[in-house]
């Protein structure tokens, strides 16, 4: 006999979930709130601020996000702000997607060996610990277990020319992944890093020769396909379904194959 499955097992309705890291149409955070949206999702969005609020708005209105507001993760107390509104005009929330990372020009630039202990810093407390605040914020809304989705990279395992210290940052913060997956497991909260295969995003547009880091990964990756913010998307959404409701704690490469060749 064919199983019939609940909704939730296939699609997002009546789920609410936190979208963080929008900065416009090309943004991976773009390419999963709208799969999300698609499985019938119900989202907040963030926006990084002023200057950027133009580009996300028109957004946020097409996925009809109800709650839309800034956050900056170094200006103290708007990531609260956030948590405290979703808490409540939702008293809920099911998932959780953190797509946001930053390194000083100065630090990024330079040799790992080289960085400053204040580039280090904030490098860190952007690209990783904001992750692990919003976890702690997350967690008392997520009562009935949920899931909570931060982007990394190839570049934490191998060493990929001109990531530096950024690669410090995203090991440390796939390292988190496995902590807290541990210790949110029991409450039926599952956590997850994304790594994707080089994508033409703002954020890459930092990194030199990002250019011949994506022709090397056309010709290289198995699948000889470079990853849409759409491909990123679809397989983040899945992974938040009550399908994937044992499945936590890993790096998921969204790269067409390319984490596996030499």
């Amino acid at each position: 006999m064919i199983p019939v499955f609940p909704d939730s097992k296939v699609a997002l309705k009546g789920k609410k979930g936190l979208i963080v890291g929008i900065a416009n149409d090309q943004s991976i955070a773009w390419g999963c709130a709208k799969a999300f949206r698609a499985l019938g999702a119900d989202l907040a969005v963030t926006y990084l601020n002023e200057r950027a609020k133009k580009y996300v708005e028109p957004l946020a209105q097409a996925l009809e996000a109800p709650i839309f507001m800034p956050m900056d993760v170094m200006v103290e107390g708007q990531t609260e702000q956030v948590f405290e509104r979703i808490g409540k005009e939702w008293g809920q929330l099911d998932f959780l997607l953190h797509s946001i990372a930053f390194s000083p020009k100065e630090a990024l630039h330079g040799r790992v060996v080289d960085v400053g202990r204040d580039g280090f810093l904030k490098t860190m407390d952007v690209s990783c610990w904001s992750f692990m605040r919003m976890a702690h914020l997350a967690e008392p809304l997520m009562k009935n277990g949920g899931t909570m989705f931060t982007m990394t990279y190839y570049g934490s395992q191998m060493v990929v020319e001109n990531y530096n210290v950024m690669g410090v940052a995203k090991a440390a913060l796939e390292a988190a992944v496995r902590y807290m997956a541990a210790e949110l497991g029991p409450k039926g909260i599952r956590v997850h890093a994304i790594s994707p295969g080089p994508l033409a995003t703002r954020a890459a547009s930092g990194i030199p020769e990002f250019d011949e880091l994506m022709d090397k990964a056309q010709s290289k990756a198995p699948a000889r396909s470079l990853v849409s913010i759409d491909d990123v998307g679809n397989a983040t959404a899945f992974l938040a379904l009550d399908g994937a409701k044992l499945i936590t704690g890993g790096v998921h490469y969204v790269d067409g194959g390319y984490h596996i060749i030499d």
